[in-house]
């Protein structure tokens, strides 16, 4: 292999693609805007759910039970209905995800000391925010309990309320939260699109560059050149990776200041593991190349085998953790799960080779193998 050989294919590919204005804009519009369409299009955070009440009793106490979700920033308070069938009717709709429905004997009975059942109901078309509601029903529900009887052993048995509370909670548990104090989607999904970002965008514009040159014919320039297969794919390469290696710089400041991300690693690492990533994932537009004719083919079945495998098994919608172990293994085939950690990990953890190198050395064992396949399979000559 010469290098000014190669050099010269990618100093052709480089004039192509600065010829090319609309592909030249698709090369950094389209990673940015997956970036920063799916950061604000995608949330975890469960908070302002709406819901209404049917407040059949109108007590003081029912109006502090009611007045702890509607203080709550998790609620948000859409009217009293006047009837359960009000309530069913706009649970029908999607106008409120929740509803409170409160007995007419509410405070009667607590003050007689009697249990009560006041009656939730949640929306339960979307469970992972139906999960969340509950789980924030129950504490609420579990507060104003907790109040009642920190009252009735204050009135009842003259304890201080310090004494009651620590009656009634005997072990208390102190949560502290890491990496991500804050608990914000925000800041885990704007980090973790990177990962999304680069497996998309390579693939792409290689497919496309390599597909480009069989399309319009200019492919046999090659063919009756003296530039070996070798020469000719590392020529192709090397403009994708400089494009990638931009955009590497571009979603990760973005993530940082337009999303918030604390980045906690060291830039040094974070940038050459997500080249090596890059060389990966720019392989799979090479195996795709060879089995398309067309740029529109190219595209759709990069889509298909990069975005959505993505999406679906790298965990960053779900953990790795939840899925079924046959999927946890299929999980472990696609090297977005590796750089996905490289990527949390160097943002959220601050951790560094000590730690990331075996994810490294994944995605360098998964570009070899991908690049051996691609080059093999690669023949310089049409195959008559």
């Amino acid at each position: 292999m010469k290098p000014r050989r190669a050099l010269a294919v990618a100093w052709k590919e480089t004039r192509e693609i600065l010829r090319d204005r609309l592909f030249l804009a698709m090369a950094f519009v389209v990673p940015t805007m997956i970036l920063v369409v799916l950061s604000y299009g995608l949330s975890f955070d469960v908070e302002n759910i709406p819901f209404a009440v049917v407040d059949q009793d109108r007590s003081a106490l029912s109006r502090d039970y009611l007045h702890r979700f509607i203080d709550s920033r998790y609620f948000d308070f859409k009217g009293e209905a006047r009837n359960v069938r009000e309530l069913e009717k706009l649970l029908d709709k999607s106008a409120i995800r929740f509803a409170i429905i409160i007995p007419p004997d509410f405070q009667q009975r607590l003050l007689a000391g009697r249990n009560i059942a006041a009656q939730s109901l949640i929306d339960g078309v979307f469970p992972y925010r139906t999960q969340v509601a509950k789980g924030y029903i129950a504490a609420i529900n579990a507060n104003f309990n907790a109040a009642l009887i920190n009252r009735y052993l204050v009135e009842h048995f003259g304890m201080r309320p310090d004494q009651a509370r620590a009656a009634i909670q005997p072990v208390q548990l102190a949560t502290r939260y890491l990496y991500n104090q804050a608990i914000r989607s925000r800041w885990s999904l704007s980090s973790g699109l990177i990962m999304l970002v680069l497996m998309v965008s390579p693939p792409f514009l290689t497919a496309l560059g390599v597909v480009r040159e069989r399309e319009n014919g200019s492919i046999y320039n090659i063919y009756a050149s003296t530039v070996t297969r070798g020469e000719f794919l590392l020529g192709k390469l090397l403009p994708y990776v400089v494009i990638s290696a931009i955009n590497v710089l571009i979603v990760w400041a973005l993530a940082i200041w337009l999303f918030g991300a604390p980045f906690k690693g060291d830039p040094l690492f974070f940038f050459s593991a997500s080249m090596v990533y890059v060389i990966c994932t720019a392989g799979i537009g090479l195996l795709v190349s060879l089995i398309v004719r067309t740029q529109a083919a190219a595209a759709l079945l990069t889509m298909v085998i990069a975005f959505i495998p993505a999406m679906l098994y790298s965990g960053l919608l779900v953990p790795i953790e939840s899925m079924s172990a046959e999927t946890q293994i299929e999980a472990h085939l696609f090297p977005a799960l590796y750089d996905l950690r490289i990527v949390w990990g160097s943002f959220l953890k601050g951790l560094g080779w000590a730690t990331l190198w075996g994810d490294v050395a994944a995605l360098a064992l998964y570009a070899a193998l991908i690049w051996t396949v691609g080059y093999l399979s690669f023949h310089k000559r049409p195959k008559q």
